[in-house]
């Protein structure tokens, strides 16, 4: 299995990666041995990953990650690196190899004190690997202060350093970093793509795994998520049967309250599985008596570390809400196809009696108009309006049509 297995759909990506990192592979080798370095390489210092959501943008930068780090002893036989096997394709696919880097947004946004080490780091030299990776998810989180921190990180790189940036199209970054990496655009895989790689990577049955990528509509961590999680599913049925029970005002505002409580739900569970794990580290690393009363002087540390947590069941709790929203999207989708007589393929085949009770209830106007108020709610999560009031406004604007 080599690190580009997982990427669905992408084989044009995956061809350019691999040679990229067959060039890299030729120049670090040509730089630790003394000879001379390559002239032309497809190799660059800045990479930006673009594509819809569930396209593969990380996994396909951690996949190119793994391979410049790959130590295979194939490489100089002719094979291409990002075997997938050895210690340095290992460790940067699971997140652990020291000259791997991830930065993710914790709250709505990365903000500059959460890139100053990774940008300080960047200058430096590979510790033990062949290149100091950085790889940025949600670059388009990146505020004024911290994209003009990674600008300049872009603009003067060090020789081995490689920046990895993620983000789903390429107006959501800054053109003055944009205009400075190599531009991929990955595309969303097919449903069939999807299912396959459920069967063959998961053992899910094809029924289900054939269902669970077509309800998610080739997002692939969404479908592995739902053909192996029956809590997902039982989440998923709930939203679908939110467009059914906005009949009235009291029904609407109760379903929006249920909506965000979910959501609230999945935080406080991911936040009782991280944080305690987290407080208990950074008690023992500041040397914190038996007891758990902490030397003098660190109370500030400590803090800092709430107010991030505090920032990521944020971030959480609107993560889980959007998804709830994509599934509602996707349900008013299916309804409007039925309305317009369109043969694109039903997404929503286990609620069918739902769609066509709705489809003959209402009009494509009515349809559009409820797409649209589920597309405000997203963007006024967005702008940070408290995520009750802008539920409340759409579950309101779907019972008026």
């Amino acid at each position: 299995m080599t690190v580009w297995d997982d990427l669905v759909g992408q084989e044009k990506v995956c061809e350019q990666l691999a040679a990229a990192a067959r060039d890299a592979d030729a120049f670090v080798t040509a730089v630790s041995t003394g000879a001379p370095r390559p002239e032309a390489s497809k190799m660059t210092h800045a990479w930006l990953f673009t594509g819809p959501p569930g396209a593969g943008r990380t996994q396909a930068a951690r996949a190119f990650a793994a391979a410049l780090q790959c130590v295979s002893p194939d490489r100089a036989l002719g094979g291409v690196p990002g075997c997938g096997f050895c210690d340095g394709c290992h460790t940067a696919l699971i997140g652990t190899h020291a000259d791997v880097t991830t930065v993710a947004a914790v709250g709505t946004q990365i903000l500059a004190e959460d890139m100053r080490d990774t940008v300080r780091k960047s200058f430096t030299s590979p510790a033990n690997g062949r290149w100091q990776v950085i790889l940025v998810d949600d670059a388009e989180r990146l505020n004024e202060k911290s994209a003009n921190a990674v600008l300049k990180a872009v603009e003067e790189p060090a020789p081995r350093t490689v920046w990895l940036l993620c983000a789903p199209s390429i107006e959501d970054v800054l053109p003055t970093i944009r205009s400075r990496c190599r531009h991929l655009n990955l595309r969303t895989p097919s449903v069939d793509a999807v299912a396959d790689l459920l069967m063959r990577r998961e053992g899910i049955e094809p029924a289900v795994a054939v269902a669970a990528a077509r309800a998610t509509q080739g997002h692939v961590d969404r479908a592995r998520r739902l053909a192996t999680d029956p809590a997902a599913r039982e989440r998923r049925a709930a939203v679908l049967k939110l467009p059914l029970r906005v009949e009235d005002v009291g029904a609407a505002l109760k379903a929006a309250q249920e909506l965000v409580d979910a959501a609230a739900e999945d935080a406080k569970a991911l936040a009782e599985e991280l944080d305690g794990k987290e407080t208990e580290e950074l008690k023992a690393a500041l040397g914190a008596a038996q007891g758990g009363r902490l030397p003098r002087g660190t109370a500030g540390v400590m803090k800092d570390l709430e107010d991030k947590q505090k920032r990521r069941r944020t971030r959480t709790q609107r993560d889980s809400l959007d998804v709830a929203l994509t599934d509602l999207t996707a349900f008013y989708r299916d309804v409007l196809a039925l309305q317009l007589g369109s043969r694109v393929a039903i997404a929503n085949a286990d609620a069918q009696d739902a769609l066509e009770r709705l489809a003959r209830a209402s009009t494509p106007e009515a349809t559009l108009r409820r797409i649209e108020a589920i597309a405000a709610c997203r963007d006024a999560l967005d702008r940070n309006v408290a995520p009750l009031l802008a539920v409340e406004a759409m579950t309101m604007a779907l019972r008026a049509g």
